[in-house]
């Protein structure tokens, strides 16, 4: 395996274990969110509900997005991992999936950036 080909798993290798870091960070602070979204449900004051309900979906989704993040994630994990122990370099198709998350990861973090400020002003209004 030529050293271009190492550095290139090392790389995506990292990168992986940033995203599973970061997806993790963010799996937790959702429960926090949804823990102080139930405090505010318990205040049963109609006007905010439909707002309630906007974010328990929003919460919802994004918890959907992190699962097939994560698990695309550790399936080009397992295909540095073939690369490594087999002494092969990576296929084109890897580099251009680890791009694909890369993108993905992107977007995630600024929807999901978006939608952490919206409900921190909202938070901050009924709490």
């Amino acid at each position: 395996m030529e050293t271009v080909a190492i550095k290139e798993i090392q790389s995506q290798h990292f990168e992986h274990k940033v995203w599973m870091n970061q997806l993790g960070f963010y799996a937790d602070e959702i429960k926090i969110y949804e823990n102080q979204l139930e405090k505010l449900v318990s205040k049963n004051i109609r006007e905010m509900l439909p707002r309630l309900e906007h974010f328990q979906n929003n919460f919802i989704r994004q918890k959907e997005v992190l699962d097939i993040l994560s698990h695309h994630i550790k399936l080009h994990e397992h295909q540095l991992v073939l690369a490594i122990n087999n002494d092969q370099d990576l296929p084109d198709s890897s580099h251009e999936a680890h791009e694909k998350y890369r993108e993905e990861m992107e977007v995630f973090q600024k929807i999901y950036a978006e939608l952490k400020a919206d409900f921190l002003r909202f938070w901050r209004k009924w709490h």
